[in-house]
This record gives structure tokens, sequence and C-alpha cells, in this order.
């Protein structure tokens, strides 16, 4: 069955893959308007986690950033389908680093790193910061259900030498890489919400007290990493550039969840400048009212 689909997906996929951009974003406004006006896509969701977050705003505001959120929204998705076609150039082109000196002068240094990101602005063409570094790259994901759209996506991000990882592959993964000396670069959305009876961590998120992972940071004292930032900025439609801020080259200096803690205000910052471009589909603050003792 996940056969069929793929034979009956991908050629649909490809097809839109290949469109100029122009054209690509046409569709994304087509698709707009049926994800949003039409269908209505977890309207709901959206609508009362920004209530939650902004309860300041008006019901008109809160209308506005849900129209540009679900441009938005559109825009990624058919980014993300043009990955399959779009050429080194033309993504290096739409997505900047200004100051990637930050990681080339920790590959000086002979440090491995893990990037912290939230869902925020885009993070589908983020792999193209491999032209720039010598690190292996990796990114940590959760597999998806369909092994042939699972092995499409590996294969867009291994054409920029970064690869896709699972969560239980990630320490023995890096620590082999560390042992024989290798330098890593790796990526982990850090914003979810994990089970709030398996979390270590509790803290306020955007003015909520949530469970929050804690995995980026625990892995940086286990395998001594430096800790960055990387904040992405949509310029214009179609063209992003995204900022590294070092959060710390010495991890162990710091007490259990403080990096976690700085690298959600960094991102509580970002989502005030410009809400629309953060990931509002998700409930992320779903387990508000289940904060154990211990956390209150």
């Amino acid at each position: 069955m996940h056969l069929i689909a793929y034979i009956l997906i991908y050629p649909i996929l490809w097809l839109i893959s290949i469109l100029p951009f122009r054209l690509l974003y046409a569709f994304s406004d087509f698709l707009y308007l049926f994800v949003y006006k039409i269908f209505g896509y977890r309207t709901s969701v959206v609508k009362e986690n920004l209530q939650l977050v902004f309860p300041e705003k008006s019901d008109k505001e809160i209308k506005t950033i849900m129209n540009k959120f679900y441009h938005h929204l559109c825009d990624m998705i058919v980014e993300a389908i043009k990955s399959l076609t779009i050429s080194k150039a033309e993504m290096q082109k739409r997505f900047k680093f200004p100051n990637v000196e930050v990681i080339n002068d920790l590959e000086i240094k002979q440090r491995s790193i893990i990037l912290m990101c939230a869902h925020y602005g885009s993070w589908e063409w983020i792999f193209i910061l491999q032209s720039y570094v010598k690190h292996k790259g990796f990114a940590v994901y959760k597999r998806l259900a369909n092994k042939h759209f699972d092995h499409l996506v590996k294969g867009i991000r291994a054409k920029y030498d970064s690869h896709l990882i699972t969560t239980k592959e990630t320490f023995t993964i890096l620590n082999d890489y560390k042992k024989r000396g290798e330098l890593t670069i790796n990526g982990f959305v850090s914003d979810q919400s994990p089970k709030a009876n398996k979390a270590f961590h509790w803290n306020e998120f955007m003015g909520i007290k949530v469970p929050m992972y804690t995995g980026a940071e625990t892995l940086a004292k286990k395998l001594d990493m430096v800790v960055v930032f990387f904040k992405v900025k949509r310029i214009k439609r179609g063209y992003y550039e995204t900022t590294f801020e070092t959060i710390t080259e010495h991890p162990n200096d710091f007490e259990n969840y403080e990096i976690t803690d700085i690298f959600f205000k960094l991102v509580e910052k970002q989502i005030h400048e410009a809400p629309e471009y953060y990931l509002w589909t998700h409930k992320r603050w779903k387990h508000r009212d289940k904060v154990p003792v211990a956390f209150k």
C-alpha cells in the first residue's frame, strides 16, 4: 500500500517541483484557499494557540496573524516540494548565512556543534549550510511511516552531505564520530512538546508553563559540543537568511536545563518579532494543565 501511494503521489510532487517560482507561488496561493478558507485546516488549534499566548491582542489582530501564517505555511509546503529538483545555486541564492564565520571559527577550534532551532521561518532549505562548512551534517528527525517517502527525504538531504538520524541513533552515531576525531554539526528542532509524564523539565514558554525537550542540551553536555542557536528570518517570499548565535562553548559550565531555558527565550523573542512565521498548527501548550507539583 505504501509503495502504491508513493507511485501515485511522487510524479505529482515532481511536476510541482519543476514549476518556475512564479508559478510555484501561484500554486501556493491556490493551496492557501483550500487549506485555510475552504477546509480550515487546524484553524481552531491555531486560533486557540494565538489567543493563549497573545491575550492582549484583539480578534482582528489574531485573524491578521492567522491569515499571514496560512500564507506562509503553504509557501513552506511548496518550497519543501521544490527541494526535489531545486539546484544548489538557486538554493544558495535564496537561503543565506550572513555570519557563517561563527561556524567556520568553531571548525578552526576543532569543535563539534549542536544547532538548536524552532519551528520558525523555514527549515526546509537549511541543509544547504553544508556547502559552507566542513563539519559532517546530521539532523535529528522522526522516521516517516511510508519507507519510500522516508528514503526520498533522506536522499534529498544527502545530496548536500546532510544526513537524517532518529533520536535513538543519535548518541551512538555522534559518539562514534567524536571517538574518531571527526567534527559534526547536528540540527535539533527543540521546541516540540514531550509527553507530560516523561518530561524532566518544565518552564514558561510564551508565558505558559509547559514540559520542554532537553535532549539537545543533554547531548551537548555528554559530548562536550558547542551549543548554537540559529535564527531564520524571512526576507521576502522565497528568500531567507539564517544568523547564528553561540549560546555556549562550554555546556558543562551551566546548571541542568539552563541552556534549554536560554533557547526558549531566544525563540520567544523571534516569535514576538513576527508571530506569523511560527508553526501554530501544533498543540505546543496542550499539557499546560498537567504541571507536576514539583515544577509549580
